[in-house]
């Protein structure tokens, strides 16, 4: 006899699917899965069988069983084929109809007990089975809130049990879809913990922040130790423009297929941030492995990922971020697959001016003699520097700041500033179909829309001439003026504008090398 259970598996974000061919027959006993499995799904042949014993079922194993996972020639990973497969033997020993299996997607982990255990990626499984057709997907209780967000016509059928599925698949139990209303969700999710108004002092820093998220500049700050980069980095993704619902839902399949969804968190609603530690592996940064899985860049889609210690990562990680940072998705190519990823995140990063951490500080001396300072900015290379628009000097805190009982302006108000000046960009940028922000514009865009008159061209000479900045400043400043700018609702950049601009450009003046 043979059976046909349809299933799901995961190529990037989005979801294919997949056919769970059973064949029963003889007397000889025998048990094999083909269809590029791995040892995941091998393994799964031992906890179906205790599974579907220890729900009180009788398997009888004298019989030749087949299992095939279609398409043949794409590897199959994971341990969500495992409630498919035993739906498929159990059809074959007449323990389910066979009736409603053409409408559901079925997926999940089996326990040894029988009981049903999350899996990866329901989001995007459910978004697929919407478009494939199919009237619901049944799949483990925890994944079912995720699912639900894939389309509100889909039956979510959530299951705590194998035997759960067999009296549903029988009609001898009514299990209610789940439903959540996505829209309160997505407001409840977009409260943070974090706000600019617990930040003592650096009020130049804190602009450059609002001029990084208006524009959507990448950003650099230097300073010493406990100057507070760490804390600005924490609240620069809340004074970004609020995720739409189409940015959550792609951000949420992200973290859904790595795993990081929290239980009762069906959706990403607040814009990600992701710090990794300056050990990591170009592969974890990027994305890879032998069945290659979302780096932090891909985790960061939409959001922010900070680079601490900017210096100490291997030069090797820093300079492979260097294509995802300029197209917005990263390319993972193996021999048997090649899967694209999106990565469309704002840079922050941090680190000292030299190792010592002290170099130009005021109060304490910099033990660091000038070619150690020359070697340990050299490892920040120039063509990452040239995709990172904004560079602010994050001096010490003052002690009278730091006693000071007065709050700083609060998040909510930076980001109506921040929602105001990319509003002007949307209604600028309406006929460049590549063009959501200032931080996109290329050469030409530069010239067409960065126009300066007689005044700001002299400015921006003197600035080369004698500040010492490098000739790769100038589209970086006239693309930084254009957003302070629009910040200050100005249709014309200013010289004022320029001038603020100019000052965002340590890295590149004579004095740090």
């Amino acid at each position: 006899m043979i059976s046909k259970v349809y299933t799901a598996a995961l190529m990037g974000i989005d979801a294919y699917k997949v056919e769970v061919e059973t064949h029963a027959e003889g007397n000889v006993p025998f048990f094999t899965i083909v269809g590029l499995p791995d040892n995941a799904v091998k393994e799964s042949r031992e906890r179906v069988v205790s599974a579907i014993k220890n729900s009180g079922y009788k398997f009888v194993y004298q019989k030749r069983i087949t299992i095939n996972l279609a398409p043949a020639d794409i590897k199959k990973e994971g341990s969500s084929y495992d409630l498919p497969i035993a739906v498929g033997i159990m059809t074959t020993q007449e323990m389910i109809e066979p009736g409603k299996l053409n409408d559901y997607i079925i997926l999940g982990e089996l326990a040894l007990d029988g009981s049903i255990r999350p899996v990866h990626g329901s989001l995007s499984i459910a978004i697929a089975a919407e478009k494939m057709g199919y009237k619901g997907i049944i799949l483990p209780e925890e994944n079912a809130r995720e699912a639900s967000m894939g389309s509100p016509e889909l039956d979510v059928i959530p299951a705590a049990h194998l035997t759960d599925v067999v009296n549903f698949l029988n009609g001898q139990l009514q299990i209610d879809p789940f439903k959540t209303d996505i829209h309160e969700l997505f407001r409840e999710g977009q409260k943070s913990k974090f706000d600019f108004a617990d930040v003592k002092g650096q009020e130049h820093v804190k602009r450059a922040l609002e001029v990084a998220a208006a524009g959507g500049h990448n950003i650099i700050m230097v300073g010493p130790p406990g100057s507070g980069k760490t804390m600005l980095a924490k609240r620069f993704a809340t004074i970004l423009p609020p995720l739409s619902l189409e940015e959550a839902i792609q951000t949420t399949k992200i973290h859904s297929i790595s795993g990081l969804l929290k239980n009762n968190h069906g959706l990403v609603a607040t814009r990600p941030f992701r710090s990794p530690h300056h050990t990591i592996s170009d592969a974890a940064l990027v994305g890879g492995g032998k069945y290659p899985k979302p780096g932090e860049v891909s985790l960061s889609h939409h959001g922010v990922l900070f680079l601490d210690e900017l210096p100490e990562f291997k030069k090797n990680v820093l300079e492979v971020m260097r294509q995802p940072m300029e197209d917005g998705y990263v390319t993972i190519s193996r021999a048997s697959m090649s899967l694209t990823y999106p990565a469309n995140f704002l840079l922050a990063a941090a680190m000292n001016p030299c190792p010592c951490g002290y170099f130009g500080d005021p109060t304490r001396s910099c033990t660091c003699p000038p070619p150690q300072i020359q070697r340990y900015l050299a490892k920040v290379s120039g063509p990452l520097l040239d995709r990172i628009d904004i560079h602010i000097e994050v001096p010490a805190v003052k002690f009278k700041e730091l006693s000071s009982d007065r709050k700083g302006e609060p998040s909510a108000k930076i980001r109506e500033r921040v929602e105001q000046a990319r509003n002007v960009q949307q209604k600028r940028f309406e006929s460049e179909t590549d063009l959501f922000s200032n931080a996109d514009m290329q050469a030409a865009e530069i010239r067409k829309f960065c126009k300066i008159d007689e005044v700001g061209q002299e400015l921006l000479k003197t600035a080369i001439n004698k500040l010492g900045l490098s000739a790769r400043a100038y589209d970086r400043i006239l693309k930084v003026s254009r957003t302070i700018a629009d910040l200050a609702k100005e249709e014309s950049i200013l010289p004022e504008h320029i001038s603020e601009a100019i000052q965002y450009r340590s890295l590149d003046r004579d004095i740090w090398s």
